[in-house]
């Protein structure tokens, strides 16, 4: 089989990352494009020898971009286009039934009660996301939370299939010598205590509450670790410059090495109150870290150990610091986790629902 993804962006994050390993456990040959933003994610599928197209979008309202993607989609002759994130939904619906795709598939990464991908749900977008839902064969649902915020939004039940997102645990175990590494890079003492987190620096992953919850450790000697980007940046740093953290506030930026940055880190937090899967916080606890946070539906019956799920608000935040700061650093023991979070596993599932959709269309036809 011959696949394309179509994705909206490819920087860093975790509908980019949870693609990028898709596409390193695949058994159907693939390719990718992005609608805009070429990125780290897409330098790094590149340079593993998948072709990557960038349709080099600068608007929203470009629509004249449909057909081009519907003109690489017919060149390319493939049988399923696999679309992930809103926008590259709603244009990659409606190219793949121009060029004659026989499957369309959808997976849902970021829906949450009130937001999708970090923005409102507003009528408008809830509108064109059904207008074009038909044009699909299933959609993907990362967790039951997610599938029931489908149906919720009017997604036909029946075309859902829940698959999570795959983790590659074996990456992300504790590295010593990363550990002092990191340190040094960042200017971080060796037996300093260090709070961390990894995600886009965005309004909806209220990072400013952790930084305020987090004010009296790190005006007691603790140092709070971020890895990403994005537009609330500037904000935190004023945020943290005016509670008088900002020496303790340390941004490491868009990173290729998350395994390497966490493994510097004593404590991971997830302040976020809307997270529809929660693999940043898989990854903390495969490095062997305990967690604090807001909500994880990947812990939802996983028997997964040493997440501490807290009320996201910031004198519940604060308590849940204070406490696991008492206690240390702690030895970092890694956790087996569930097969089903294996991303072997994942990609195998994804690949069997490709196969059935187009073996049953084909039956169809026959019929």
């Amino acid at each position: 089989m011959k696949v394309l993804h179509v994705i909206t962006g490819l920087a860093a994050g975790g509908a980019e990352s949870q693609l990028e390993l898709l596409l390193r456990h695949t058994r159907h040959a693939a390719e990718v494009v992005t609608l805009y933003n070429f990125g780290s994610v897409g330098h790094r599928i590149a340079a593993r020898g998948v072709r990557v197209y960038d349709l080099g979008m600068r608007g929203n309202r470009q629509f004249h971009s449909i057909f081009r993607l519907a003109r690489i989609m017919r060149k390319g002759v493939y049988d399923v286009a696999h679309l992930h994130l809103y926008r590259a939904c709603l244009y990659g619906r409606v190219a793949a039934r121009l060029a004659g795709i026989p499957v369309v598939v959808t997976t849902e990464h970021s829906l949450g009660e009130t937001l999708i991908e970090g923005r409102r749900k507003t009528f408008p977008i809830r509108l064109l996301y059904l207008a074009t839902e038909p044009l699909s064969s299933a959609t993907v649902a990362v967790s039951p939370k997610v599938r029931k915020l489908l149906v919720a939004w009017g997604v036909p039940e029946a075309k859902i299939r829940v698959i999570p997102n795959g983790l590659d645990s074996e990456r992300f175990a504790f590295d010593l010598q990363a550990r002092k590494l990191i340190r040094r890079e960042f200017g971080i003492p060796e037996d300093g205590f260090v709070l961390g987190s990894v995600g886009r620096l965005h309004a909806s992953k209220r990072y400013d509450h952790l930084l305020k919850a987090a004010t009296p450790l790190l005006r007691g000697g603790v140092w709070l670790l971020l890895v990403g980007d994005g537009p609330e940046r500037l904000r935190l740093a004023q945020l943290a410059q005016e509670i008088g953290a900002a020496h303790r506030l340390v941004f490491a930026g868009e990173r290729d090495d998350v395994p390497r940055l966490l493994s510097a880190i004593d404590l991971f937090l997830s302040p976020s109150e809307e997270e529809t899967f929660g693999l940043a916080i898989l990854e903390a606890v495969a490095s062997g870290l305990r967690v604090v946070a807001a909500e994880c539906p990947a812990l939802d019956g996983a028997g997964i150990k040493g997440v501490r799920l807290v009320s996201a608000d910031i004198p519940s935040l604060s308590r849940a610091l204070l406490e696991e700061r008492s206690l240390g650093p702690g030895p970092r023991r890694a956790q087996s986790f569930p097969e089903r979070y294996d991303i072997r596993t994942v990609a195998g599932a994804v690949d069997t629902l490709y196969e059935s959709l187009l073996f049953a269309r084909g039956h169809q036809s026959e019929l």
